[in-house]
């Protein structure tokens, strides 16, 4: 009997601490989320390159620019940018996201750097068609 209860403990103390830890990851995902602010981007893959549209969280209106498969492009709040050069000037008017965007053979592939609830986004778009994105992720064009 007493081997029994030396099993009890340990496996409560671990099953109180993996509680915890629950908790605690499901708080931060949330706080996470909430302090993201809304944008939506309408994307567009072309012959050449790639043409995107702003919804609304944004400075710009409209972005082209060309791509080469597979050669990612930075985008911010202000427009095209470089990871290393990102702009430091934060307006509470807009949105504060930055990814990278890379023209696939497929489609378009997206990595969340900052002010996205997403990390990645891959989706198949044929040229000149479009697909509608947002903080959370693909989101429909409407």
């Amino acid at each position: 009997m007493k081997t029994i209860l030396n099993f009890r403990k340990p496996f409560s103390i671990m099953l109180m601490v993996l509680l915890f830890l629950t908790a605690t990851s499901e708080l931060v995902a949330q706080e996470k989320t909430s302090e993201l602010k809304d944008f939506k981007l309408i994307v567009e893959k072309t012959d050449n390159g790639i043409k995107m549209k702003s919804e609304k969280g944004s400075a710009w209106i409209d972005l082209s620019f060309s791509l080469n498969n597979y050669r990612p492009q930075a985008v911010d709040e202000y427009g095209m940018t470089e990871l290393k050069n990102v702009s430091e000037n934060k307006d509470e008017k807009l949105a504060d996201f930055l990814f990278t965007i890379t023209k696939t053979e497929n489609g378009i592939e997206l990595k969340g750097i900052e002010g996205t609830a997403w990390t990645e986004l891959k989706f198949s778009l044929v040229e000149n068609k479009q697909q509608a994105i947002d903080q959370f992720g693909m989101t429909s064009l409407n």
